[in-house]
């Protein structure tokens, strides 16, 4: 449990809400006006980190207007689109609060929660608070079934300490944050890392709404990368999955040669090419799966020992510029020129 750290809005920062986000000019205004009060009536010393994930429309500019009138808004802006899940590293590498709440930009996490979450992080000593949605009528039945599907997946290799319906609208402690920080992994899907520190934890429900505005920045082929690297990330199961496409592909080649041989015993013709080009596709189709799934890993390998950094920070609001370097020195002559004493040379 952190240090309590009960103090007023200038005193040491109790609360950081830390959003990443990328090409949000349209929801960006109705985020401010809905999360602003809600810490403002929270009564606590805050900051909100917003992470600008090399947006390419109006997000930098609006956000720079909106911290002219809100000095507890830290603006982070990467260099280029890092993805979801680096722009939340930055701000968690940033954020100074007691306790920090991750809150995507679209608006189908409320803010209103917040509240409660630290509520109930102070109340019970915990760590953790997850926001879950018991509801996702909103959602289209497609995306309800590919999440179910994640979570029961996620549940059953990363093990059942993973909540199920909780995406990255959390609570974490210091403690929790710290940790995560000292870890080094390259690839991190925190749904997947944040219940695996093992920190006590508790859960905060709610009903997900629809996007307020703009276009949903996890479309299909991010979410199978995010489920590729949540399984290769937390699971050797796939490795093990190669291994009985191996057996089971040396059991129905077994079948067959036991087949021909009982029908030729039998004085029965058995057409050859049909089955000996099933069985070398059957076999070709397992081997490069198997050599997909260990792609797969080597690649993580791969990432892992080039060791580079998962985003480059352009500017923080928080950080002064650097002073620039003073003009070097004005030659001799012109000195002489502008009518400076020059010591005269030595004897």
């Amino acid at each position: 449990m952190p240090e309590e750290r009960d103090a007023d809005r200038h005193g040491p920062v109790v609360l950081s809400v830390v959003i990443p986000m990328y090409n949000e000019e349209e929801v960006l205004p109705a985020l401010v006006s809905r999360l602003r009060p809600v810490l403002t009536e929270l009564g606590v010393a805050h900051e909100v980190v917003a992470v600008d994930d090399g947006s390419g429309d109006r997000t930098a500019e609006l956000l720079a207007a909106f911290r002219l009138g809100w000095p507890e808004l830290r603006v982070v802006a990467l260099r280029r689109n890092s993805g979801h899940q680096a722009a939340l590293t930055a701000g968690l590498d940033r954020a100074v609060g007691a306790y920090v709440v991750s809150l995507d930009a679209d608006l189908q996490d409320p803010p209103e929660k917040i509240p409660d979450m630290l509520a109930l992080a102070r109340a019970e000593g915990l760590d953790i608070v997850y926001g879950v949605r018991d509801d996702r009528s909103s959602d289209s039945g497609f995306k309800r079934w590919t999440a179910g599907f994640y979570y029961r997946l996620m549940r059953r290799l990363a093990g059942p300490s993973v909540p199920a319906q909780a995406g990255d609208f959390r609570l974490l402690s210091r403690a929790a944050v710290d940790a995560l920080k000292a870890l080094p992994d390259q690839q991190r899907v925190y749904r997947l890392l944040v219940p695996w520190l093992g920190f006590p934890s508790g859960r905060v429900t709610y009903e997900r709404a629809p996007r307020t505005a703009g276009r949903t920045k996890y479309p299909l082929g991010r979410m199978i990368r995010l489920g590729v690297d949540s399984v290769t990330g937390f699971s050797a199961a796939p490795l093990r999955i190669a291994t009985w496409l191996g057996a089971g592909a040396f059991v129905v080649c077994l079948g067959l040669l036991v087949y021909t041989l009982t029908a030729f015993a039998l004085g029965r013709t058995v057409p050859g090419w049909t089955s000996l080009f099933t069985g070398i596709v059957f076999i070709g189709g397992v081997q490069l799966i198997c050599v997909g799934l260990l792609g797969e890993y080597v690649g993580r390998i791969y990432t892992a020992v080039q060791n580079r950094p998962t985003y480059f920070v352009r500017h923080d609001t928080a950080v002064p510029a650097p002073t620039p370097p003073a003009p070097p020195a004005r030659e001799q002559g012109a000195a002489e020129g502008n009518g400076a004493r020059v010591p005269a040379p030595r004897a």
